[in-house]
């Protein structure tokens, strides 16, 4: 019983992770880069550059990441193995075509993008809120993990709806889906968002002072 659950368990973090690095990779290291070019041609007060930005690191990542979501979600519908996986891959691409692939794109990007836009927008704003509050020039750790987990959990009530569609269109599951509540979805996502954009600012912050200090030398 214990092998069988943890078996289940790994598998369920392997597609996890299969989805998660990538799509991490892609949209931050867009978002950074964007943003600098765009605080480099508007300026750095501009409010509407993590708007811009957020929507167009997104709709990158969701474009290249949505094959992956789609066998990630049939996987998570049925327990498929990987030779079944296989061959549900080949059928669907002989009989729709390699754009098959991406079925469920565009319900993906209705919740994608608009989450991404508020997100990103009130991250900016709360981060700079609370260390004008604090008195600090530069936010701490707990800023950043206090700031990525409120304006998360803002971005996830007012795109549950895209959700539930997105799910929907990929595997039929309409019934399933309109059933989950909202608290399981915040329980996931206000989490996710605090860890990852508090590590990552942490990460930017560590290297960029050791970039520094070998300039000095």
């Amino acid at each position: 019983m214990v092998n069988v659950v943890g078996k289940e368990d790994l598998g369920d973090q392997k597609q996890t992770e299969v989805m998660a690095v990538p799509a991490t990779v892609i949209y931050f290291t867009c978002y950074d880069q964007l943003t600098a070019l765009l605080r480099s041609k508007l300026g750095e007060n501009e409010s509407c550059i993590p708007i811009v930005a957020g929507i167009m690191a997104r709709f990158g990542a969701v474009t290249v990441i949505s094959p992956l979501e789609l066998i990630r979600t049939k996987m998570q519908s049925k327990k498929f193995s990987s030779e079944e996986l296989h061959q549900f891959v080949r059928k669907k691409v002989s009989e729709d075509g390699w754009t098959s692939l991406w079925r469920g794109w565009a319900p993906t990007v209705l919740r994608d993008v608009p989450f991404s836009a508020m997100y990103w927008y009130n991250y900016e704003v709360l981060k700079k809120w609370l260390c004008a509050k604090s008195g600090l020039h530069e936010p701490t750790f707990m800023i950043n993990f206090t700031s990525g987990a409120l304006s998360g959990s803002f971005a996830a009530v007012v795109t549950l709806p895209f959700d539930v569609v997105k799910t929907q269109k990929q595997t039929q599951l309409w019934i399933y889906e309109s059933r989950k509540s909202l608290i399981p979805r915040l329980i996931k996502i206000a989490p996710a968002c605090a860890i990852m954009i508090s590590t990552y600012e942490f990460g930017k912050a560590f290297f960029q002072k050791q970039n520094a200090r070998r300039q000095q030398y």
